[in-house]
């Protein structure tokens, strides 16, 4: 499957994605950081890739329409130390 990791993050992520077999890029080797949500969101659709990201603006279903995309997935770390998250 083919994603795009958001500026957040790093190579562990991408890492974890390309072990498994993944094609990643991500928005800061493609020149991306900062641009507009909805241009991150019209370069994802038109290299046909899922966007992997933090940010909560992209579950917005009316700006960003999950059927005209390949995907978002949008991440909630939790903030509760006792919690461990396994790889």
């Amino acid at each position: 499957m083919k994603f795009k990791l958001d500026e957040n993050f790093g190579t562990r992520t991408q890492h974890i994605f390309r072990v498994k077999g993944h094609d990643v890029q991500t928005v800061c080797s493609q020149r991306l950081n900062g641009c507009p949500d909805q241009r991150l969101y019209e370069v994802c659709c038109a290299e046909q890739r899922c966007l992997v990201t933090l940010d909560l603006d992209f579950t917005d279903v009316l700006r960003f329409p999950p059927s005209k995309s390949y995907g978002i997935v949008v991440i909630r770390i939790s903030r509760n130390p006792s919690v461990t998250l396994l790889e």
